[in-house]
């Protein structure tokens, strides 16, 4: 009989022979067996208990449970995962089947009140005669104080209300997920005359005919929500009546008929406020932010007015200024300054005050060049070598690429990676993430995991036998992506729980992706990625020094859109509801008034598309994503304080990162982690300089 590829999954799993059908039979045949394995565990460590405790230790706890509960963690972790690059009935009917039969498992050993008092048997002993290690402990405190926020304390009717409302949650967001994706295939638009694509790059051109069966000249051309295609038509298309139809379909996604989120939205919200009140906690904000860097709500509304008196009075001179500039020109009678015409007007000022194109930029950026670029710059600044291992490991389509990654001084394998770049919106969630099928592990018998990382994007397709390539945006978000792989696969922490970016606070997680975006920037690097997809030619430096100085063409507006992101979320989840705020929309219009500084379009539904708050890990923490840059950018002026051109300083300090930073993982408190990597606090100065900005009151964070 074939082996399930559920079970006991090897470090490469078997893509090819995984079925929603088999990964029924797998889930079913696991749920019973982890049942029955965190059963003998909890025994054995109810034992020692009644025993003292004294022979309590962390193979027969800590690790003891992990190792009965990861068969079914990864098999459910590789369902997720097919979702989300693959997705089907087949995979969400799985899903839907088994999220109620999952939520009670996992709550059950959160809630294992056997285990609670092992754990902090463990700690207390510890603290009298110490025999932990500095990781182990922080492991033990952050579990510990998990249970808690898991209900390991409620009892009696509390309790049972509590994991009634865990298991809703899982459902909503899943449904959340789903309406988002479903609505956002419902939608498209086919165009058939030239004339109704004017404007559009040849490379839009070209992909959207693909999707229509077309000729790129020709037509016909269908237009998609997929943000591949999205964002550069509402940047270059001279279609007045097309551009309002797509940006509306746009803001309006998953806001009616069967895919509204909108009621999804309003219970998300209650029920998170719900059982925030029973573990004790006023707000569901004020239970998240406990686990993290930030703390408390106030912490994160300073940050955020800090930034944002830094940024309006400048954004909104960027509006006058852009508005004064579309006003003049005499297409502005067929395309009106109004908010599905902005994105245009911004592009046109941008091309008209530094006279290059994205389309002009992209040619000189070849997918496979900008690959070869990226690693070559892991290589000088962590002295790592990254080499191409297609055919090595199964992959689950035929785009995904595998690489091995080794230490350029030794030879040892550190770790391996998939990289799956290109768009499928039929199939394939938007976005781009990191997430991995392995951490460094290093079991009780010696035997070592290696780290696996997955890097999933959604770039322009290639078109035909083209070589695809790629954006200045699509660069900066495979360097984020790549950012965290590195961060999860050179870590030394060889404990799961703290092992890369596990352990984390979910706030300082961005801090390594972010930092990679400004290499970027740097003329040498992005020399690197380039050669002319047509001549061969390597990027000019004159063309660069424009790009330069496009860069922070409108960077307080974009600043002010991502601290109303972060103040709409931080809005929902610690002050929502209130008077004048009848629903989460209200919301989202009082932070409009705040923070946009460009025509409002009165029908958006954004938030009914905001899958980070109400279908991801960012509730009440969207802030992280400025908490987080704020460290990057400090971390990154570190090597301009070095010397960008002093080769032998910029590596030694990309030593002294990889060493800390990114091999440090959530073993150390990530505040401790940047004091040893900066020598000192973070501070928000290099934010505001890289964004061309002036601090208002500049300080530590």
């Amino acid at each position: 009989m074939t082996k399930n590829p559920f079970l006991d999954i090897p470090l490469f799993p078997d893509f090819a022979a995984m079925t929603p059908e088999l990964a029924d039979e797998a889930l079913t045949a696991l749920l019973p067996a982890c049942s029955a394995a965190f059963d003998k565990v909890e025994r054995d460590i109810a034992s020692r208990l009644e025993d003292g405790g004294s022979t309590l230790d962390w193979n027969n706890c800590e690790r003891a449970v992990y190792e009965a509960t990861l068969p079914l963690g990864d098999a459910w972790g590789m369902v997720c995962h097919l979702i989300s690059v693959m997705n089907s009935d087949g995979w969400r009917a799985v899903q839907e089947k088994f999220i109620p039969q999952l939520v009670p498992f996992f709550l059950r050993v959160s809630q294992s009140d056997v285990l609670y008092r092992a754990y902090r048997a463990l700690r207390d002993r510890d603290a009298a005669s110490p025999f932990l290690s500095h990781v182990q402990r922080r492991i033990l405190a952050k579990a510990i104080l998990d249970m808690e926020h898991s209900g390991v304390a409620l009892a009696g009717e509390a309790k049972a209300r509590f994991n009634a409302i865990q298991q809703e949650l899982a459902t909503l967001t899943t449904t959340f997920r789903n309406h988002l994706l479903d609505a956002t295939k419902a939608f498209s638009l086919t165009l058939t005359k030239p004339e109704e694509v004017e404007g559009l790059p040849e490379s839009l051109r070209a992909v959207t005919a693909q999707a229509a069966g077309g000729d790129k000249d020709k037509g016909p051309w269908k237009i998609t929500l997929d943000l591949a295609v999205y964002l550069p038509f509402i940047k270059y298309s001279r279609n007045a009546a097309a551009r309002e139809a797509v940006f509306r379909a746009h803001c309006t996604r998953a806001s009616s008929g069967e895919t509204d989120n909108t009621e999804i939205i309003e219970r998300i919200l209650a029920l998170r406020r719900e059982y925030a009140n029973l573990l004790g906690y006023a707000t569901y904000a004020d239970l998240n932010l406990s686990s993290k860097m930030a703390k408390t709500v106030q912490n994160v509304d300073a940050l955020v007015e800090q930034l944002a008196d830094a940024a309006r009075d400048v954004a909104k001179r960027e509006n006058e200024e852009l508005e004064a500039f579309a006003d003049a020109d005499p297409r502005s009678a067929a395309l009106p300054y109004v908010p599905w015409n902005v994105a245009f007007w911004a592009e046109c000022r941008r091309e008209a005050l530094y006279d290059y194109s994205d389309e002009e930029l992209s040619r000189y950026f070849p997918f496979e060049r900008v690959l070869d670029g990226l690693f070559a710059l892991a290589g000088r600044l962590f002295g790592i070598r990254i080499a191409a291992a297609d055919g090595e490991a199964p992959v689950w389509h035929k785009d995904v690429r595998f690489f091995r990654v080794s230490d350029a001084s030794d030879g040892r394998t550190l770790a391996y990676f998939y990289l799956d770049p290109f768009s499928r919106p039929e199939t394939k969630s938007g976005g781009a993430w990191m997430n991995h099928f392995r951490t460094l592990d290093r079991r009780p018998d010696g035997t070592v995991t290696l780290p696996v990382a997955v890097l999933v994007c959604n770039q322009t397709v290639p078109v035909g036998g083209a070589e695809p390539v790629m954006r200045l945006r699509e660069i900066e978000t495979l360097f984020h992506e790549f950012g965290h792989s590195l961060q999860h696969m050179l870590t030394v922490i060889d404990i799961p729980a703290a092992s890369g970016m596990e352990g984390v606070e979910w706030d300082a997680v961005e801090i390594a992706s972010q930092f990679m975006e400004n290499w970027c920037y740097d003329y040498p690097t992005l020399a690197s990625l380039s050669r002319h997809a047509e001549t061969g030619e390597t990027l000019p430096e004159s063309l660069f020094r424009k790009v330069l100085a496009a860069k922070n063409y409108r960077a307080a507006t974009d600043m002010m859109r991502q601290l109303h992101l972060g103040a709409t979320d931080m809005d929902l989840y610690a002050r929502y509801p209130r008077e004048g705020w009848k629903c989460a929309n209200d919301v989202k219009e009082y932070n409009d008034a705040r923070f946009v500084t460009t025509p409002v379009f009165p029908e958006d539904r954004f938030l009914c598309g905001f899958s980070h708050i109400f279908g991801g890990g960012y509730a009440a923490g969207y802030y992280s994503y400025k908490w987080s840059e704020v460290l990057s950018a400090d971390a990154f002026s570190a090597f301009e304080e070095a010397g960008l051109d002093n080769e032998a300083a910029v590596q030694a300090t990309g030593r002294r990162y990889r060493d800390t930073i990114l091999s440090m993982g959530g073993g150390t408190d990530p505040a401790e982690v940047f004091r040893l990597f900066r020598g000192r606090d973070p501070s928000i100065d290099a934010i505001l300089r890289h964004a061309g900005l002036k601090a208002q009151e500049t300080g530590n964070q």
